[in-house]
């Protein structure tokens, strides 16, 4: 039998104010230099119960990348070029493929605990950034959880493990990078250990404090995991976190706005494809219409 690796913190990151779409405040992460491939940037959006001065997003391109959007507390109203009308709750996630192109739009709304939600970019590898673009949303219902005393494990999308022998398998099973994605909270004293071979494994804190194999984590932080094959997480105090692992590209990374790909030249191609119409092929002219 092999003796478990555990993983331990090897890069620190702390969330930064941002501002996005229509004055939307926002909370950033990212590393367009690919220090969290397959991964890229992760928002976090939070506004006070009833708070009426929330901007939104208006329509807008995108190419080159998957986008995860996680409600905790709010909701979220999602449209696209491609027809598609939603809207998720607390507990919900967004997903989009955005391949060639899609043209959306997003409206937040509070609930009676306010909103707070997350948007993950998951980077696409050469081979798919100009393929079919996609969407589905799933409700708080039909996510996957493990609840033990003190715990909870909710899988959003791939695969996840305990040490203990049990499996989670989210949902949303086609994020790029052999991507998974959970939310784990945990009470004061409570523990949790998983096995994770994922080459990428991080672990985002955005609520009280816990312990990765002994590292103390705190609010805000994002922390990359290093070599091994087992992280015991133990609650300090009530603790959320997200938890991202999934396997690099190692690929060339170009950005510019809503647009990733490999290089300089094909930015300048989407931008093009944007401002003739070509980027995102409706399935109605009504619709390309509607979302411009």
């Amino acid at each position: 039998m092999n003796t478990p690796i555990p993983r331990h913190v090897t890069r620190r990151q702390r969330s930064q104010p941002s501002r996005d779409g229509d004055g939307v405040d926002i909370l950033r992460l990212h590393d367009f230099g690919g220090g969290l491939d397959p991964f890229l940037m992760l928002d976090e959006l939070i506004a006070a119960p009833g708070d009426d001065t929330i901007g939104g997003f208006p329509p807008h391109p995108h190419r080159g990348i998957q986008t995860l959007t996680y409600v905790v507390h709010g909701g979220l109203r999602h449209e696209d070029h491609l027809g598609h009308h939603s809207s998720i709750g607390a507990g919900g996630a967004q997903w989009m493929h955005t391949g060639h192109g899609i043209i959306h739009g997003e409206i937040p709304f509070t609930d009676a605990d306010g909103l707070h939600a997350f948007q993950l970019w998951i980077n696409l590898p050469a081979r798919d950034k100009l393929s079919e673009p996609t969407y589905r949303d799933v409700r708080a219902e039909d996510m996957s959880r493990l609840t033990m005393p003190g715990t909870e494990l909710i899988a959003l999308g791939g695969t996840w493990l305990t040490t203990d022998g049990h499996t989670l398998a989210g949902p949303l099973d086609a994020l790029a990078g052999q991507g998974a994605v959970a939310h784990l909270r945990l009470d004061a004293g409570a523990s949790l250990s998983l096995e994770s071979h994922a080459t990428q494994l991080l672990a985002f804190v955005f609520d009280g404090s816990l312990t990765a194999n002994g590292d103390d984590l705190t609010h805000g932080e994002l922390a990359s995991f290093g070599a091994g094959d087992t992280l015991e997480l133990h609650g300090t105090e009530h603790a959320q976190l997200l938890l991202l692992a999934g396997e690099p590209h190692h690929e060339p990374i170009a950005h510019h706005g809503p647009f990733v790909m490999n290089h300089r030249h094909e930015l300048e191609q989407a931008m093009r494809d944007y401002r003739d119409g070509t980027l995102a092929v409706s399935p109605t002219e009504k619709g390309l219409a509607k979302c411009r």
